[in-house]
């Protein structure tokens, strides 16, 4: 990275907490000792040189709508074709090739689960593949905040029951919909980004900030703030580590695994059994493939996990990468 200090504080400083003032860039200029204006011409440049993709909302799975995790084990001589295929639907925001015989794998999100449920069965269609649906079941630690200076230190989030994120959805209101829309593509680099956000839906500036805090008090916005584009930034290993963990067992397991400092996500999903038997998915991000590794094998001795069945799926290429879509959510709302 060739970045200089203020680049690097507002990338590494800011993924989370972002200043919810009617001029968040005046402010981050004041912890900077620097103008708003160049404030933003930093974010600009950092943005046009692909170094994050968005100031924006990350939201809980399964509260605006509903999310899966899929794959599919396309032949080699498809895998092209079919990866583009599978890009092609607007519920699609990511689909990376891994190193398995499942070698696509892909996230649907959409207003409802029968609406994933149709896109799996289009791509099955379409394919003649029949993607494994993985729905997350628990969470134990999902940041994707990347420490730029060393480890992440704890953002751990306790995971929430079934009836919790119903209580969630229950609190959410028509504007709520419509602001998780409006932020799709990241508040705008100007003074004023949440007046322009409210005027969007039809709310005042104080409104949208408001809400914006609310949302983050309910739990519903798990992180607000600069969204990196790790490989971007040098976290140019990415390994998706399942786990075959007694169902007794996982949850403690998912936590101490999630509470890992190498760790960016940790959570619960289905076994899809013969095909699939591994219950509990971990991400671990570094900057090269032998660190990683490193970082498994260092993991499972402290864990006392040398037992436990698992795989290390690296991740190969990245096909499609983007925030979900809330768009569709808010007209259904």
């Amino acid at each position: 990275m060739n970045l200089s200090d203020i680049e690097f504080q507002l990338l590494n400083d800011w993924q989370r907490a972002f200043p919810l003032f009617e001029r968040p860039y005046a402010e981050l200029a004041r912890t900077l000792a620097t103008s708003e204006e160049t404030v933003i011409e930093c974010l600009s440049g950092l943005k046009s040189r692909g170094h994050f993709s968005r100031i924006g909302a990350v939201f809980r799975p399964h509260v605006l709508g509903w999310s899966t995790l899929a794959a599919v084990a396309a032949p080699s001589a498809q895998l092209e074709r079919i990866a583009q295929l599978i890009c092609d639907f607007q519920e699609v925001n990511h689909n990376y090739q891994r190193e398995h015989i499942y070698n696509l794998w892909f996230v649907v999100t959409a207003p409802s689960a029968r609406r994933v449920a149709e896109v799996l069965a289009e791509i099955r269609r379409r394919t003649g593949l029949k993607p494994l649906d993985l729905p997350m079941l628990e969470d134990y630690h999902i940041d994707l905040g990347f420490d730029l200076a060393g480890p992440r230190t704890g953002h751990h989030r306790t995971a929430r029951s079934a009836d919790a994120v119903e209580a969630m959805r229950a609190a959410l209101e028509s504007p709520d919909y419509c602001l998780a829309a409006a932020l799709e593509s990241g508040l705008a680099l100007v003074p004023h980004p949440y007046a322009q956000l409210g005027q969007a839906c039809g709310l005042s500036e104080t409104e949208a900030l408001r809400r914006i805090e609310r949302l983050q008090d309910l739990d519903i916005i798990r992180r607000f703030g600069v969204v990196v584009c790790h490989r971007e930034l040098g976290y140019r290993a990415n390994a998706m580590v399942v786990w075959d963990v007694h169902d007794d067992l996982v949850a403690d397991t998912g936590r101490r695994l999630g509470a890992e400092a190498a760790v960016t996500l940790c959570y619960r999903r289905p076994r899809r059994l013969p095909a699939w038997p591994y219950n509990l998915f971990s991400m671990v991000h570094g900057q090269d493939r032998e660190s990683v590794l490193r970082a498994i094998a260092e993991m499972r001795e402290r864990l006392g996990l040398e037992a436990v069945p698992y795989e290390v799926l690296f991740s190969l290429r990245r096909f499609k990468q983007c925030g979900a879509r809330y768009a569709s959510l808010a007209r259904a709302a």
